[in-house]
């Protein structure tokens, strides 16, 4: 156990030392409130509407927070570690290339939380934003959706052949799914065939459900956004485990 805490600290300062993390779990999304906040306000998204533009910017923001560490930090992290062998350094000593890989999805789990945590308490503080879910289906929501991201980060490493190739798909499905899932700009303001394109993005289920728990729905709401995401972890994480056995590069 107190070797796995000392992987923990380790990786956390590795962490906090990379800029883009960093920034962009803890930082961008406030910026994002901040900037949007200040263009519409917490006014109706549209007029006649009966949400508000910071009521649903906010949870969104949660999946944008979650977007970063488990598509971006998490699998550049494991790719670059595979390619300079670190985990097979790692075997051969007691720690193990298991524990370093868990402490790595511990932390970033961790900094996904702190990030959101922040990203609630600006929303609050700025514009008065409430969740009004129960934290009950609030914690089931944000699970399953940091399940289905993390299990596709995990896909990416397992799929790119070194840090080059898996930073093209962590860039590239990012990128995609941040400005067509509704995580940058609510999904109500789309064209239809953005709301078409968007009907395949995993993303758009994690907004979607996020978006509904915070709001007060109970789960049984958003039981497609349920089956979606529990279908992409599974999925992709079955998939992941096969390559990596595999290719054998841990």
């Amino acid at each position: 156990m107190k070797g796995f805490i000392a992987l923990c600290k380790m990786e956390l300062r590795l962490f906090t030392r990379d800029f883009f993390s960093f920034f962009f779990a803890l930082v961008f999304p406030v910026l994002m409130l901040l900037l949007f906040g200040g263009i519409f306000g917490n006014e109706p998204v549209y007029e006649g509407a009966n949400v508000r533009m910071m009521d649903v910017c906010v949870p969104a923001y949660c999946v944008m927070v979650i977007g970063v560490t488990s598509l971006m930090s998490l699998p550049l992290t494991l790719a670059g570690y595979k390619e300079k062998k670190i985990y097979k350094r790692f075997d051969a000593t007691p720690a193990g290339k298991g524990n370093v890989m868990l402490a790595q999805v511990f932390v970033n789990v961790v900094m996904t939380l702190v990030g959101i945590f922040i990203l609630l308490v600006a929303g609050a503080v700025l514009y008065h934003v409430q969740v009004k879910g129960k934290i009950l289906p609030v914690s089931i929501g944000l699970s399953f959706s940091m399940a289905a991201m993390f299990s596709m980060g995990f896909l990416f490493t397992a799929v790119g052949w070194d840090v080059k190739s898996t930073s093209l798909l962590c860039y590239l499905f990012y990128f995609v799914m941040l400005f067509l899932s509704g995580a940058t700009m609510p999904d109500m303001l789309f064209p239809d065939t953005v709301k078409t394109i968007s009907g395949f993005l995993p993303m758009t289920y994690a907004v979607d459900l996020v978006q509904g728990v915070f709001a007060g729905d109970g789960l049984g709401l958003h039981g497609r956004e349920l089956l979606v995401l529990g279908a992409v972890t599974v999925a992709c994480g079955v998939a992941g485990a096969i390559l990596y056995r595999r290719k054998d590069w841990t």
